[in-house]
């Protein structure tokens, strides 16, 4: 093997653990989002300083999963708006899926009354630090000293096709056990959705 070959190969297995080292993890603080929303302002997390934390959501128009939880989003919002309110987030390539353009995302949101902020991740670089890999893939984020940190990830619960027949409601049962002052029993699930669409 040359010496050129062998370069090549050591830059591409330092980028790809690049990106597995500085995913977050369980537990992990996270930095804080900065995002435009679809009303054209930008968002950041510090703008909700009553929150107890937050329920990021990355998501997207096209998924036929997106789709088929979306109202159960809208639900989870309404619920706990005051204090772990909904983070919307579409890191889909808005050009190859047209229908995850931002200017969809602005028609869906209108569309659908969502009183949620939306956020495009045009540059797909919230998604590869959260680690993200589906839509909708949840992260449950709790406040603690001032610091975010990450207390569930994975699915909003476990039957993404059929709601009245849900056992378990992941998201909702981890933000009881946080309301509690208890620890999180199950704090990961295998998120059930469409690949996010990278560039």
């Amino acid at each position: 093997m040359t010496r050129i070959a062998i370069f090549i190969m050591l830059v591409l297995i330092s980028i790809n653990a690049a990106f597995i080292i500085y995913a977050y993890k369980l537990e992990d603080e996270i930095k804080d989002v900065n995002l435009p929303n679809v009303d054209g302002k930008m968002v950041s997390l510090e703008d909700y300083p009553k929150a107890k934390g937050f329920i990021i959501v990355f998501t997207c128009n096209h998924c036929p999963y997106a789709k088929a939880y979306e109202e159960r989003i809208i639900q989870l919002n309404e619920k706990y708006a005051s204090s772990y309110p909904v983070i919307a987030i579409n890191s889909n390539d808005g050009v190859a899926y047209p229908d995850d353009s931002f200017e969809a995302m602005k028609k869906r949101s209108a569309q659908k009354k969502y009183r949620f902020v939306y956020l495009h991740d045009e540059s797909q670089a919230v998604a590869r630090i959260f680690g993200a890999a589906k839509t909708p893939h949840v992260y449950l984020i709790h406040k603690e000293q001032d610091k975010n940190v990450i207390k569930y990830v994975g699915a909003i619960d476990d039957n993404y096709s059929d709601e009245t027949a849900v056992k378990k409601h992941y998201v909702e049962e981890a933000i009881a056990a946080l309301n509690k002052g208890e620890k999180v029993i199950i704090k990961e699930t295998k998120a059930i959705g469409c690949s996010i669409k990278w560039k």
